[in-house]
Parts: C-alpha cells; sequence; structure tokens
C-alpha cells in the first residue's frame, strides 16, 4: 500500500487530479457520514495521503525515499496510520525521556477536510483539544546541526533536543504541548529547503588561471577546485553537503556561487600590466 493507491492515482497525477480524488473519497469516508467500523481509519489514512501528495516538497521527499523509507523514518503510531496520532501527520522520534515529534506542516484530519471543502464537519470540533505551543529560538547552525536545550515550560524543566534540519515552523510535539521552532539567518549561507547556498569571492588571476580554494559547509571545510576561466554568478554543486532532513541520512545539496572581485582602484605596475594584457585576452 502507497499513498498513491490510497488515492487511487497514478504517481504522475496532477493536483487537479489528487485534490478530485480526495473530494469524492473524503466524503465517502467521512465518520459523520459513513458509520462503518473501518471509516475512521480509511479517513484518517486518505487525509494523510493527501496532505503528503498534495504538498510539493512533501511529495518530492515521499517519491525519493519510498512509502516504506518515508513512513519508518517517521514512525508508526500504535493503532493508526503511520506517522499519525490523531493531532497530525509527523515524523517522530523518541530522544530522551519523551516522544518527540516533528510536524511538518500537518493538521488533524477534520481540518483538512474543513479547509478543503470550506466548512467543519459535524462533531468534528469536539474530536481534539487545543495544545498549547510555545516558541523555541535557534541560530542557523542549532537548526541545520540539531542542539539539545533545557527550557522552563509550564512551571517545570523541559529538555528538549532538536535534531539536526529543523527549520522555522517547524513543530516538535510533546505529550502535551508543542514547541514551534523559529530559525535566525545567517550571514553567510542562505537556506532553500534543504539546499544551501554560499558566494564565495575569486580574484581575477583565480578566475581566469584557476585555482584551489577553501569552502565553508556547515560541516567542515572543503577544498574544492576552480576550473579556469570561471565566470561570475555560476554555480559548483557540492552533493550531500547540504541540511540533513530530520530523521533521515538523506541531505540537501551545498552551491557555491561564484563571484570574481573586480578591483575598484590598483597600482600603477598593475594598471600597467592589465593595459598590456587587454588586448591579448
Amino acid at each position: 500500500m502507497n499513498y498513491y493507491e490510497v488515492l487511487g492515482i497514478a504517481k504522475d497525477a496532477s493536483i487537479q487530479e489528487i485534490k478530485s480524488a480526495y473530494r469524492k473519497l473524503a466524503l465517502k469516508w467521512h465518520p459523520d457520514k459513513n458509520k462503518t467500523k473501518e471509516a475512521e481509519k480509511t479517513f484518517k489514512e486518505i487525509n494523510e495521503a493527501y496532505e503528503v501528495l498534495s504538498d510539493q516538497k512533501k511529495k518530492q521527499l515521499y517519491d525519493q525515499i519510498g512509502h516504506d523509507s518515508f513512513t519508518r523514518s517517521g514512525g508508526r503510531a500504535a493503532g493508526g496510520p503511520a506517522g499519525y496520532d490523531g493531532q497530525g501527520f509527523n515524523y517522530y522520534t523518541n530522544m530522551g525521556g519523551q516522544g518527540v515529534e516533528f510536524d511538518f506542516g500537518g493538521v488533524d484530519p477534520f481540518d483538512i477536510f474543513e479547509q478543503f471543502f470550506g466548512f467543519r464537519s459535524p462533531g468534528g470540533s469536539s474530536r481534539r483539544q487545543r495544545r498549547s505551543s510555545y516558541q523555541m529560538n535557534l541560530s542557523f547552525h542549532e537548526a541545520v546541526c540539531g542542539v539539545t536545550k533545557k527550557t522552563v515550560i509550564s512551571g517545570s524543566e523541559k529538555t528538549i533536543k532538536v535534531p539536526a534540519g529543523v527549520d522555522t515552523g517547524t513543530r516538535i510535539r510533546f505529550s502535551d504541548f508543542d514547541v514551534v521552532v523559529q530559525v535566525a539567518q545567517d550571514s553567510e549561507f542562505r537556506r532553500d529547503g534543504y539546499d544551501l547556498y554560499l558566494e564565495h569571492e575569486l580574484s581575477i588571476p583565480q578566475a581566469v588561471l584557476g585555482d584551489v580554494v577553501s569552502i565553508k559547509t556547515i560541516d567542515n571545510p572543503l577544498k574544492l577546485k576552480v576550473k579556469p576561466g570561471t565566470q561570475s554568478g555560476t554555480m559548483t554543486r557540492l552533493r550531500g553537503q547540504g541540511v540533513p532532513y530530520p530523521n533521515s541520512s538523506q541531505r540537501g545539496d551545498q552551491y557555491v556561487i561564484w563571484k570574481v572581485n573586480i578591483p575598484q582602484s590598483v597600482s600603477r605596475k598593475a594598471k600597467k600590466l592589465i593595459e598590456e594584457l587587454k588586448y591579448e585576452l
């Protein structure tokens, strides 16, 4: 079984086809309409599949690593569909003394129903209770590398283990409260999903003749060869040097953007040499 089979669609289905399939199945299996014993479980599975396949980033990750790896990295809540605990679709890990889940925008299936159809289902509001949420501010490197922090919540000290790869909006779910992550921007790295972008300046001789330079990554510096004739604005891809996916061995990539440094002023000697070369280049 996979999410495409749950919705009865092909892997290359368009977003319109995904929505159409979800509409038909959600109305058919809604527990307030369908009184069979398997209705609630099926309804949750339908909403879980729709939430992943209707989100481009989640769908891309799902297609890349497959259903088993996707749900295995998320864990399986006892008595429910993979990754679902009745509160939302989450990646789950059990680190330290408490179970912690990582919610990447997941919502209650009845909320999905409400958002899609424009009204709240009868009885839906009584199916769950609102949870307390607390914001946790992280530096860029704490978020991409992971960190353990102690904080006081509801009058008691909590140890919260944040996995590598979280981003602003990531929800860390405990048994009775949520912690929502807010990540500060970095002065050097720019993050786009799980990919990183870093600008690196080259001198004119380096760009023209080539060189070997040291490039910063979130782990350790790497030696990278600069090809002769490198143009300003071009990029080099460093596979697997980006941000880790939470609870996964998979990582994004890092892109080095080359910027050729044109000096605003040069010495007399340098100017003379450049003038001698201008007809040679």
